[in-house]
Order: C-alpha cells, then structure tokens, then sequence
C-alpha cells in the first residue's frame, strides 16, 4: 500500500457521474437539448396507439392499419374550425387513461434522472400539439416558458408521434445565441414576438426527430413553431419534469406538478417529526 487507497480504485479520476452520464449532461447544457432513441419503444408505441384510438373515437371510424398515416393525414378527416374541439377530446380521453403518465416517463427515464436527478415531479396532465399544413391557429410564437412563470429548474419532454422536419417541427434558439438575446432583452422588451424571432431566425434549429425519437430541451432558451408549410400534420406530446426539492415559480407542487418518484429517506424525513418537548 503507497497510502493512494486500493490499486482497485486507481481506475477512478474522482467524478461521480459516469462517462456516459458526463457525456449526455455536457450535451444538454452545450446544445441545450439532446435527442435519442425512445428507451421504451413499447411504451411510446402503447401512447400513439391510445392518441389514435382516441380519435377514432371522436371520429367514429376505425381504427387505420398505418397510425403514421392516419395521424399525418388527419386534416382529410377535420375541419380547421374544429381542430381544437378534436384536440381537446383526443387529450381528455388520453389523460384519463391510468398509465399514460407511467409509460410517457419510461420512454426517457434514465435521460431525465441524468439530467434532472431521481427525485423527480411530473407535470399532472400532459399536452398534446396537432398542426394541420397551413393552419395558423396553432402557430406557438418565440418564447421562453421562464419568461411567463416557469422554474428554471424544469426541462420539457417532447415526443413527436410522427417524422418531424422543417416547419413541421419546432425551433430552438441554442444557448449562445440565447444567452446574447438575454444580454440586450432590455433593448428588446417593447418588440413584438414577430419582431423578436425575426432577430432570432438566423441562429435558430429546426428540431428533425423520426417517430421513435425524444428529445429532451432547455425550456430557458426560446422556442416555438411557425406556420407548417409542410403537406403532412404534425402530432407531438410535451411534459415538464423537475427535481422535487428545486425552486418552484407559479407552476406549484400539487396543483400543476406531482411527485413521481420520492425515495424512501425523503420520505421519511418529510414524515417526522421530532417528539414533544425535545427543544426544552
């Protein structure tokens, strides 16, 4: 023994993450987002078929044998004006289903414990986005969920149900270019959100996922989606996962986030207290 420890440990450089957690949170914080194969491609299968058999049900047609297909196509089957009737029917229906919150989790658990931490809460109801080609009702202007009340601390899941490119997609503003906006926000505060994303367009991503795909983003950083020029529908699902113990903003525990997965010494120390007249 040289006074080092065993010669077992001498593999170790001292950093607690492993080389694939390190791996991914650098790319999260460099690129502000990361996109990977779904974890539980069953899971993800299981909340496309659910979302379809929804709206069949609303539409009282049957189930398709391409649910690719019959989601990219569905502005064959509503009309514009009732597109949000139809999303909202489709989301209450998929809501209400006991596991969905459960497998929507498990398509990217051990990405968000990487990144997040394993002491997690989940957003209660989870949001689904429908954007028929050239429908400007669903047009989600350049934003930052910070700028309108959220934690810092959250980081959203979103998982198109179909292949997403170009406008079809959504934009992300990247952390550098993010953060030189952030740093002349006071100059900007009076612009309209046209007038901020066309300060912004040079530097912006377009997200391109094929179904099977997640990704994971930096909700701080500006996003939206613009007028899908593209001929097919766009379906994606969003959810906001954050550490329990971390700041909350407007969006509370209980009323808006649920936690999901509480350890045993958490909850213990949440339950105890210390017996009568131990502070005399």
């Amino acid at each position: 023994m040289d006074g080092r420890g065993p010669a077992a440990f001498d593999v170790f450089d001292g950093d607690f993450l492993t080389a694939e957690e390190r791996r991914l949170s650098d790319r999260f914080v460099d690129d502000g987002y990361v996109i990977n194969v779904a974890e539980s491609r069953a899971a993800l299968d299981a909340i496309r078929r659910l979302v379809v058999e929804q709206a069949c049900a609303w539409l009282g047609c049957p189930s398709p044998t391409d649910e690719g297909e019959f989601l990219e196509s569905i502005a064959d089957r509503v009309a514009s004006e009732r597109l949000n009737e139809f999303r909202l029917a489709v989301i209450a229906g998929v809501n209400a289903t006991p596991w969905l919150r459960a497998a929507y989790f498990a398509v990217a658990r051990r990405a968000i414990e990487t990144i997040v931490g394993n002491e997690l809460c989940m957003q209660r109801r989870i949001n689904l986005s429908i954007q028929m080609p050239n429908d400007t009702s669903s047009i989600l202007p350049i934003h930052a969920d910070v700028w309108s009340g959220d934690s810092p601390f959250e980081v959203v899941l979103w998982i198109p149900l179909v292949d997403v490119r170009r406008t079809k997609s959504m934009f992300l503003l990247p952390p550098g270019p993010a953060a030189a906006l952030h740093d002349r926000f006071h100059a900007i505060a009076g612009k309209s959100a046209e007038e901020i994303f066309r300060l912004a367009e040079p530097d912006l991503l377009w997200m391109e996922l094929d179904y099977g795909q997640y990704m994971l983003f930096n909700q701080n950083l500006p996003h939206g989606n613009r007028n899908n020029a593209e001929p097919e529908t766009r379906w994606s699902m969003n959810c906001r996962f954050k550490g329990v113990f971390t700041p909350y903003a407007d969006k509370k525990l209980g009323e808006f986030f649920e936690p999901i997965t509480l350890r045993a010494a958490s909850r213990i120390g949440m339950d105890y207290e210390l017996p009568g007249g131990f502070d005399e």
